[in-house]
């Protein structure tokens, strides 16, 4: 998916010494008071449902102005706050838009970027999703999209976004480097140049067969990039040698081909996500000879890199774990961040924004003390202040803790159980909620869905089910086990809580979406005995259709996607004999339970009909199923009302087929 910056940001530079500023931090900041209710009750589903009254909060890089998206009822609004007197500048309406995120170009600029599902003019097939950007002058209140059509008079460019936009400060003027379309006969990848100050572009680069996105100094000049050709799998990175991009890497990879993240910790350097020796590594490649030496030390543990906000080199990386993790390679800066969470101590601090020196900082908070809620932090003043909650009407997350049990096959999966307010644990109902994914993994910050059901009365378990991203074996571990033991992995989970006496046998239902929603299906199809009900939410239930589909999409049978879910599956394609034995929609008739189906109309990941093609084999067979179409809905489930609408079915569904009480 295309983004501002798919990777965390976060400032460094010149910072006071770092045993000084990690004592006076510690010792000196204060928090504003926070009022806390004497007594907490459950928050109803709108609480829940509706999208964060509170997110996307960006500081400017001079620390002065905060940026920020603020939701209420129907409305919502990019708004600007004055960090000095806390004056609101003028916003923007984004109500009819799916927005994505914001950030800042500069003191005065502000990129919002959304995305809307669409069948671009011009183009053929089904709809997909397409990203779109807006640029905000916060000085006059003037918005505008880019790129601008209408400055390229002998090409037709697309106004989407397809790749991480670079932002440059070339001679006082703030530049973008933005990856498009153009548009002659067939699409093509171009680098597009855009000023924001006199709000002229150029088409820069015009990419080659499987470019994937570039890499632009300071100085405006592409000093890389990196390309995949889908049909001979070939991968190859370029750097820049006289005035011409020459190839200095390439190999032949079906899957996990080197990516090109960004830049290194220095201006000379690029990093390089690779595989080696069956592992996912970081290595610097020099821009002198492009050669590239071992790992780096230290970063085997981490999943993404930290960039400064202006430069963008590599200043350290999120390891990943209940929480996340930060690590920052000037001791300075960490020691300054370690301070940090020790003023916050049994709170979850999730890092969002910083100026550019440092100086000032905004995270998030999670745990008892301050519920969910933004806090500017000041190390100038030695404070921090609340700037506000992230849902309104909600004060106090309810309580997660970190389980492990053992699958049946000996291996450890750890999961995380969230549980309802003021009941004990003790012969709970139970809902067992699979991430999505597969390749992803669930933590313990605060999730809405498991929050809203476990808010209802029901404990939540949240497997970290073979397959997750944990590390790379246990990654590995999935290959081949959908249906297999990625799903015994879910009610072995269940007979852990019936052993410990957590849960109650006769009360589980299995809910989940994408991933999770093919797990409801299978758990009811494939492996029934521990559930009494079922919730797929964006399921995939016919397993041949839905590859069929994806080879469709791409217009090839065997393309990088098509290849990614044979791996995990344990296939080689749609008319592989295996398909019919982990596809839900071929047990139907071992289906007993209730099953409710839940799909946005507009999912362009796994399409309606996945649905629809299980509620018709459902009725066919008279069986108890119910399908509730979100109108308007993609596969993430962007949109409130929609959000809200999926909760409260789900909910009623529930209620009736695994009462709470």
């Amino acid at each position: 998916m295309a983004a501002l910056d798919t990777r965390r940001r976060a400032p460094g530079g010149s910072t006071p010494a770092r045993r000084q500023w990690a004592a006076r931090l510690a010792g000196l900041l204060t928090l504003a008071a926070l009022s806390c209710a004497p007594a907490i009750e459950a928050a109803p589903l709108e609480v829940y449902g509706r999208l964060p009254r509170l997110e996307n909060v960006a500081l400017s890089p001079d620390g002065s102005r905060i940026a920020f998206v603020k939701t209420e009822g129907n409305t919502r609004l990019v708004a600007v706050m004055s960090v000095a007197d806390h004056s609101m500048m003028r916003g923007v309406r984004v109500t009819d838009t799916k927005l994505r995120g914001i950030q800042w170009a500069d003191n005065d600029h502000l990129l919002i970027l959304a995305s809307t599902t669409t069948v671009p003019f011009g183009f053929l097939g089904d709809n997909s999703e397409w990203f779109q950007m807006q640029v905000y002058d916060v000085r006059s209140g003037a918005n505008y999209q880019i790129p601008e059509a209408d400055n390229f008079d002998k090409v037709d460019v697309l106004n989407v976004v397809v790749g991480r936009v670079m932002v440059r400060h070339i001679r006082n003027h703030t530049v973008l480097f933005v990856p498009g379309l153009q548009y002659m006969g067939e699409a093509a990848r171009v680098l597009i140049k855009v000023d924001l100050d006199t709000r002229d572009s150029t088409i820069m680069r015009v990419g080659r067969v499987g470019t994937l996105g570039w890499v632009v100094d300071e100085a405006g000049e592409v000093q890389a990039e990196e390309t995949y050709a889908e049909k001979d799998r070939r991968w190859s990175i370029f750097l820049r040698r006289n005035s011409r991009l020459q190839e200095v890497a390439s190999g032949h990879e079906d899957l996990e081909f080197p990516e090109l993240l960004g830049w290194g910790p220095t201006p000379d350097t690029l990093l390089v996500q690779m595989m080696e020796n069956g592992e996912r590594v970081w290595k610097l490649m020099p821009l002198k000879d492009g050669s590239m030496g071992p790992p780096m030390a230290g970063t085997e543990t981490l999943s993404e890199p930290i960039e400064h906000p202006l430069t963008n080199r590599m200043i350290g990386g999120v390891r990943p774990g209940d929480t996340e993790e930060y690590v920052f390679f000037e001791p300075a800066l960490q020691d300054s961040w370690n301070a940090l969470l020790h003023t916050f101590p049994g709170e979850r601090v999730l890092f969002e924004s910083a100026s550019a020196d440092f100086r000032k900082m905004i995270v998030r908070l999670e745990g008892p003390k301050h519920g969910l809620i933004y806090e500017l932090i000041d190390l100038d003043a030695h404070r921090a202040s609340p700037l506000g909650g992230l849902y309104a009407g909600l004060t106090q997350p309810l309580e997660v803790r970190r389980v492990n049990y053992t699958a049946g096959d000996d291996l450890t999966i750890p999961a995380y159980l969230t549980l309802p307010r003021g009941k004990a644990p003790r012969n709970l109902p139970l809902i067992v909620l699979p991430h999505g994914g597969p390749a992803a993994r669930d933590n313990a910050d605060f999730d809405w869905w498991s929050q809203a059901l476990a808010d209802q009365g029901y404990a939540v378990l949240r497997p970290n089910y073979r397959g997750s991203t944990l590390d790379r074996k246990f990654l590995e571990a999935g290959y081949g086990q959908w249906g297999r033991k990625m799903q015994t992995d879910l009610s072995d989970g269940v007979r852990y809580l019936v052993k410990e006496g957590i849960a109650d046998p006769a009360r589980v239902c299995i809910v989940g979406a994408s991933y999770g929603g093919y797990a409801a299906l299978a758990g009811a199809a494939l492996d029934p005995g521990a559930y009494r009900c079922a919730v797929a939410v964006a399921g995939v239930a016919d397993i041949k259709r839905m590859l069929t589909w994806v080879n469709e999409q791409h217009r090839s049978k065997q393309s990088w996607a098509q290849r990614y879910w044979d791996r995990f599956m344990g296939v080689t394609g749609p008319n592989d004999s295996a398909v019919e034995a982990i596809s839900p929609i071929s047990h139907v008739g071992s289906i007993t339970m209730p099953v409710l189906l839940i799909h946005g109309k507009d999912d362009t990941v796994v399409p309606f009909e996945q649905s629809q093609l299980m509620y018709d084999a459902l009725k066919r067979a008279r069986k108890d199923v119910q399908l509730v179409t979100l109108k308007h809905e993609d596969h993430w489930l962007s949109r409130g009302e929609t959000r809200l609408q999926m909760l409260q079915a789900s909910v009623a569904f529930l209620r009736v087929h695994n009462p709470p009480d």
